[in-house]
């Protein structure tokens, strides 16, 4: 009977452990894509700023308080007091790491609002034709838009190639007299 109970760490608890695997690789690519998101980044770092700026506004204070009984001479300046540079130096930081925040954030936006601007229908795609939707366009349509943005492309293309031949056209030396 002793040799058929069932052992921790045995065939019965292996399902289990590998639930909580599966768990913990959802939640870290969660916090993964969390931590690349611009927004969600922004929102985090709010309460730090706020931190800051009360830390900041603090040792602004008692430094101010401190220089104040220093000049009154009620206080001699040997007691040590905390530096506000360093303070002010991470409430700039954090201020810096905000602002990249919402520049990236700006950034995805514009990218998301150009892609729907040139490319602003689906294909329907014969791998999933159950997800066709009502506003997506024709492959005759979608042809004739690829076409149209490479026509644009080489035009850019020869404009570009123009403008470096007359730049490298000035930049040689006329005949020598």
């Amino acid at each position: 009977m002793a040799s058929q109970q069932q052992q921790p760490g045995g065939p019965m608890s292996q399902p289990g452990l590998q639930q909580a695997t599966s768990l913990q690789q959802q939640q870290q690519q969660l916090s993964q894509q969390q931590d690349f998101d611009p927004v969600h980044r922004f929102k985090m770092l709010i309460p730090q700023l706020k931190e800051s700026l009360q830390n900041l506004m603090k040792i602004a204070s008692l430094n101010l308080a401190h220089n104040t009984s220093i000049d009154n001479g009620i206080k001699s300046s040997d007691t040590s007091v905390q530096r506000f540079d360093k303070s002010l130096e991470e409430f700039y930081a954090l201020c810096d790491q905000l602002e990249l925040c919402l520049r990236l954030a700006y950034e995805c936006l514009s990218q998301s609002i150009d892609s729907a601007k040139h490319s602003p229908n689906l294909v329907p795609t014969a791998t999933k034709p159950d997800t066709v939707q009502t506003e997506s366009m024709s492959y005759a349509q979608y042809l004739g838009m690829i076409k149209s943005q490479i026509s644009c492309a080489k035009d850019i293309h020869n404009a570009l190639l123009e403008c470096s031949k007359k730049i490298a056209g000035k930049g040689q030396p006329q005949g020598i007299m």
